[in-house]
């Protein structure tokens, strides 16, 4: 099954007096689909940040809750 027709599908179930609901997301991500955003300069300097504090190692999701103590 495809993206759109499960879309519809799970539509289909909504009652009619939610759909309002349903109408405002799908305007909204509308609105902003293929639009592309330029990095502002705090952007780029969280970029910039990432990837110099980002050495390229990976820690398990166990290793970390061992070092935070969770």
């Amino acid at each position: 099954m495809s993206n759109r027709e499960q879309i519809i599908q799970l539509i289909s179930d909504i009652p009619d007096s939610k759909l309002v609901f349903v109408v405002d997301v799908l305007e909204s991500l509308l609105a902003y689909a293929g639009e592309t955003i330029q990095p502002d300069e705090w952007d780029l300097q969280m970029i910039n940040q990432a990837k110099q504090e980002n050495d390229g190692t990976t820690v398990s999701i166990d290793a970390l809750a061992a070092e935070l103590e969770i």
